[in-house]
């Protein structure tokens, strides 16, 4: 009975710390078809407390990231305290004539959604919402019937959000290397995998030929093993999954200072665009 009672609790303060939540829906490139999303979104997300569109979107350009859809988390925490949020959403939206081999032409109504914890600066929540159509106005209808599904999306990765930020490990207290003009560069050797893999460009970053970032922190311990990454620089579309596969697939050679094995974190970081 302590533990069914104690559950119960734990899902009450859930429910209630998030409807008590503060989310902001922003639109950086300020598009009608992007603000006509982020209004739909508002009026789906009704459960949790939306801030005023002028508002969140005032205090978002005084932060003016050059990047808006490729924030590192020290942005997003910034943006979201500048903002006065729990998390803030990041979209836009267009809708396009595209052309297949296997079938007529057709339109697509699309946006990448990005919803961001503000107290971490994570990418909490990311999904390409579509729909398609012969008819360009279809297009459009199919996609703006398709918001209060993507809400409740939204509202779940929030509530998610709550407990695993409140119950999550400290991350481990490792070294940092050291700066090549520091004393301590001396006998130091860095981390380094003994094999190089590239991480796969995605077909959906492809397909909307994303230009983006993405920075790994990656905890090694003495042994060469990854006890932990943190992505520092997310991009959605995939591409930050790809990169961790990409760095867990390696074997590492543990950093060594003095020939002794070491526990370290270091950051790596890999630039994406589209081949020509």
């Amino acid at each position: 009975m302590k533990k069914i009672a104690v559950l119960y609790f734990l899902i009450l303060a859930l429910c209630t710390a998030a409807a008590a939540q503060r989310i902001a829906v922003l639109t950086p490139d300020g598009s009608e078809t992007s603000r006509d999303l982020a209004n739909d979104l508002a009026t789906s997300l009704k459960e949790m407390k939306v801030i005023d569109s002028s508002i969140a979107e005032s205090a978002f350009l005084s932060v003016s990231p050059a990047t808006p859809f490729n924030l590192s988390t020290a942005e997003a925490k910034r943006i979201g305290i500048v903002i006065g949020c729990d998390a803030f959403v990041v979209t836009r939206a267009a809708t396009q004539r595209r052309s297949a081999f296997d079938r007529p032409d057709y339109f697509e109504t699309y946006a990448p959604v990005y919803v961001v914890s503000s107290r971490t600066g994570r990418l909490i929540f990311w999904k390409l919402q579509k729909a398609e159509s012969v008819i360009a106005s279809t297009s459009r209808k199919l996609f703006d019937a398709s918001i209060p599904a993507l809400a409740a999306e939204i509202r779940v990765a929030v509530q998610t959000s709550i407990l695993k930020e409140m119950s999550e490990p400290a991350s481990p207290a490792f070294d940092e290397p050291p700066d090549e003009k520091s004393p301590n560069a001396k006998g130091f050797r860095s981390p380094v995998p003994y094999r190089r893999l590239k991480p796969e460009y995605t077909t959906e970053a492809s397909l909307y030929d994303v230009k983006a970032t993405v920075d790994l922190m990656v905890y090694l311990d003495a042994a060469g093993n990854i006890v932990r990454t943190d992505v520092e620089r997310w991009a959605g579309f995939g591409l930050d999954a790809s990169v961790e596969r990409n760095v867990r697939t390696m074997n590492w050679r543990p950093a060594e200072r003095d020939g002794k094995p070491m526990a370290m974190k270091f950051l790596v970081r890999y630039n994406f665009k589209k081949a020509e």
